[in-house]
């Protein structure tokens, strides 16, 4: 029998993280994740993946997981903007040094390339739409600057060192799984888990403010296409973005029920993403409309 290709997932029992490992088991891989349970469930992990307890700002702890893996896919972070702008200090330590961490244990198991989860909010303000990766970075919250800084190590460890890396650069994932829990719910999750207890879904602001949604499986197809291209390697950065924003009130309107605005928090006006990058060196192309993608998401409720 052929031996199974190892590969990590560091974040593996978080949102897209699992739906990831789920990808990599199907087609064969040998998927270990490591997750400090923080921000993922023990549940989300697939019964033929290997979870391994662990927390990637302890170096000595993760390093030995690496052991013979090929193939790295580095999702673990404390995710949220207005989370990271209450804690600076604790989203510093996960999302930096702990990025610095698994590129280090990445290098020193001779892996052969490693996939950085990188973030839209590296934009942050942008006066031209969409979105391009030969924008200058402009974070406006210590996540946005945290998860750039992840990019720029990323870069710098294969111009240094010669690991193989590419990061990419999400956009407002959703989807099965997603975090409908506490202030820094992603706002889908939370409008269907305000609907399903019968209260009016909260909209910050006027509603008019666009996100280009991206559905969570055309995320975990990217990571494998970004894994097995040839084209990338040297700390690209690429959108992974539907190429398409809606608006919070059409959101809101897709689901259906009561709607109450409270006021506005600071977050980017817009978002959308000009994937084209990834679709010529990737071969990736969104495949899940937003209409489609919560379709599905209420028929599981």
């Amino acid at each position: 029998m052929k031996k199974k290709i190892k590969v990590v997932v560091t974040g593996g029992a978080g949102f897209i993280g699992s739906n990831l490992t789920d990808a990599l088991v199907e087609e064969g891989f040998d998927v270990h994740v490591i997750d400090n349970l923080v921000g993922g469930k023990k549940e989300n992990v697939n019964k033929k993946a290997k979870l391994r307890i662990a927390d990637i700002t302890d170096l000595n702890k993760i390093k030995p997981i690496f052991k013979g893996a090929e193939y790295v896919f580095h999702l673990a972070a404390l995710p949220r903007v207005q989370y990271s702008i209450e804690h600076p200090e604790e989203t510093n330590e996960a999302n930096i040094t702990g990025t610095l961490n698994v590129l280090i244990a990445a290098k020193d198991a001779k892996v052969k390339k490693l996939v950085y989860s990188a973030s839209s909010s590296a934009y942050g303000d942008q006066k031209i739409m969409p979105l391009r990766e030969d924008m200058r970075a402009n974070p406006k919250s210590p996540y946005g600057l945290q998860k750039y800084v992840g990019e720029l190590y990323s870069r710098l460890f294969y111009d240094v060192y010669g690991l193989s890396t590419v990061c990419l650069r999400y956009f407002n994932v959703y989807g099965p799984r997603q975090s409908d829990e506490g202030a820094y719910a992603l706002v889908i999750a939370k409008f269907l888990k305000q609907k399903a207890e019968g209260k009016p879904m909260t909209i910050t602001g006027s509603g008019k403010q666009t996100r280009d949604f991206t559905h969570v499986s055309d995320v975990a197809r990217a990571n494998i296409l970004a894994m097995k291209s040839n084209k990338v390697g040297k700390g690209e950065v690429l959108n992974i973005g539907c190429g398409s924003n809606q608006s919070v009130n059409k959101i809101a309107k897709l689901i259906g029920g009561e709607t109450v605005h409270i006021p506005a928090r600071l977050e980017p006006k817009d978002t959308l993403a000009d994937n084209r990058l990834a679709k010529k060196l990737i071969g990736w192309a969104p495949k899940v409309k937003i209409e489609e993608g919560i379709r599905r998401l209420k028929e599981n409720e």
